[in-house]
């Protein structure tokens, strides 16, 4: 980690370590590159635990248990929201420039006046979950929004790993009677208010369906809409109404990393606090056992390349073949053999040219002239030049080939005027760079994207790779995560035409 405050013992050590790693995921979507996203975490950081150890400082003498506990936002959504300050900062002080221009708007806007405005209207999700006790927000938000498991959370926060879940569920409880309650506090207008006893009643059941007048006024109020997110706990919409609500701009993007990074196994949460997970030690001797093994393959595809080259027809003239045909060759593991090779020529210059680099067969046709004096081998173009700045860029030089790679659409969620999805790409060759593209049907605009860079021309959606996910291994995957727009009348059909680096992919 970068140079953070001091921590004060072992455990703040530990939680700090687990914070960071949320912290900077969400400054690398308020950032445009990765030096300012780490700069943008240290500062919001530093700011954060300062107010923590302030807070605590203060109620330290009021601290009777943990149900006496001042209510404050527990570590990480306290993280969160001083990186979301820290852009404000930034802004204000002409920094703005490093920051993503789609946060500099929001900004500058009326809903991020929300979260420093007058307390009773802010965000429903941010006043509720700091209404909480922090052990029960904590928990929440571990289990909703870092989307950690119940067993691994219990373990973080001391509780017992069969009760947790059940545990889990009354303070899902618990966020729900706050919410509500602060939504009647909030200074509503009358027509607001003839809708909160109704907007109550209907939540709570999972199975209520919401009547056409209630539902046309939480199309229009955004404070009604928020009460709803927090107040329906059923349908698995209350991990977005908490990250919107506390976060504020970014919050489904984080929210959709943090899952990804839980079902990668990137998380340090996750993998810290699974038991069944693997020590360091035994991971280090399965990658020694594999290296072992490894050097043992590699050495008997040596010899056997050795044996078949010495076997290997080099033509008439054995003297002149066994010197010049060795002269400017490459090791045989840097040689790269030819995917459609031309006419071969005679003796050494035509075995040269298929099989070494551009620069070998340079050689052996400069030999090949003054020997043999044909100028065959000279005129013939070297085919390493012809496909070297294809493989730079990852393109397959025939996009008129059967696909060789496969992509799948997934919408994560939709609301009235937008939704949030990933596109995942599996390519069965490797890449040193990719391009994705593919084209909505319904009109639909990409306006934030994660995970990569994208450019919309109409309908057609190109999606390029990031400093740090260019290089993908042969039937490796990779994917991206946006946010988009769509019009109710026009639909939210899933794209097609997906292409990789011009080619065309299948869909599922």
């Amino acid at each position: 980690m970068p140079d953070l405050p001091t921590p004060q013992d072992a455990a703040e050590a530990t939680l700090f370590s687990e914070c960071w790693d949320a912290v900077l995921s969400y400054a690398d979507l308020c950032t445009g590159a990765s030096t300012h996203a780490r700069q943008l975490a240290s500062e919001a950081f530093s700011l954060g635990i300062r107010e923590a150890r302030a807070a605590e400082s203060e109620s330290s003498g009021r601290n009777f248990g943990r149900r006496a506990r001042t209510p404050r936002l527990p570590r990480i959504p306290l993280l969160l929201t001083a990186v979301r300050q820290t852009t404000a900062i930034w802004e204000a002080r002409g920094q703005g420039d490093r920051l993503d221009p789609e946060l500099r708007l929001w900004l500058n806007s009326d809903k991020a006046a929300r979260f420093s405005g007058p307390p009773l209207h802010r965000p429903l999700a941010l006043r509720g979950l700091r209404d909480m006790q922090e052990p029960d927000a904590a928990l929440l938000w571990l289990a909703e929004v870092e989307a950690l498991p119940v067993t691994s959370v219990a373990r973080r926060l001391g509780l017992d790993p069969e009760g947790a879940a059940e545990e889990l569920h009354q303070v899902r409880g618990v966020f729900r009677d706050r919410c509500h309650r602060n939504h009647l506090d909030t200074p509503l207008s009358e027509e607001c208010r003839s809708y909160a006893r109704l907007l109550d009643a209907v939540t709570r059941s999972p199975a209520a369906e919401v009547p056409d007048d209630l539902s046309w006024h939480l199309a229009r109020c955004v404070e009604c809409a928020e009460a709803a997110a927090c107040l329906r706990l059923a349908g698995g919409g209350l991990p977005a109404a908490l990250a919107g609500g506390v976060i504020g701009w970014g919050g489904l993007a984080y929210l959709e990393r943090r899952r990804r990074a839980v079902e990668s196994g990137l998380s340090r949460g996750a993998a810290d606090d699974d038991p069944d997970a693997p020590d360091a030690d035994a991971a280090e001797g399965r990658r020694a056992r594999i290296g072992r093994v490894g050097l043992i393959a590699a050495a008997v595809g040596v010899s056997l390349l050795a044996l078949a080259v010495t076997l290997a027809p080099f033509g008439e003239d054995e003297g002149s073949g066994s010197l010049e045909g060795t002269a400017g060759r490459e090791p045989v593991g840097q040689q790269v053999p030819s995917l459609d090779p031309a006419p071969s020529a005679s003796g050494i210059g035509s075995n040269a040219s298929s099989t070494s680099s551009p620069q070998a067969s340079e050689s052996n046709t400069e030999k090949t002239d003054e020997n043999a004096g044909t100028g065959s081998a000279s005129e013939k173009e070297p085919q390493g030049d012809s496909t070297s700045s294809a493989e730079e860029e990852g393109a397959d030089p025939n996009p008129s080939e059967p696909a060789v790679c496969h992509a799948r659409y997934e919408l994560v969620n939709e609301w009235p005027d937008g939704f949030q999805a990933t596109v995942t790409v599996k390519s069965d060759y490797a890449l040193n760079n990719w391009r994705v593209s593919w084209t909505f049907p319904d009109g639909q605009k990409v306006t934030q994207m994660w995970d990569g860079n994208f450019d919309q021309d109409g309908s057609r959606v190109t999606a390029s790779a990031a400093d740090y996910n260019k290089s993908v291994a042969a039937g490796g995957s990779f994917a991206v995560g946006f946010l988009g727009s769509w019009k109710p009348g026009n639909g939210n059909a899933e794209p097609g035409e997906f292409m990789l680096n011009g080619r065309s992919c299948t869909h599922s």
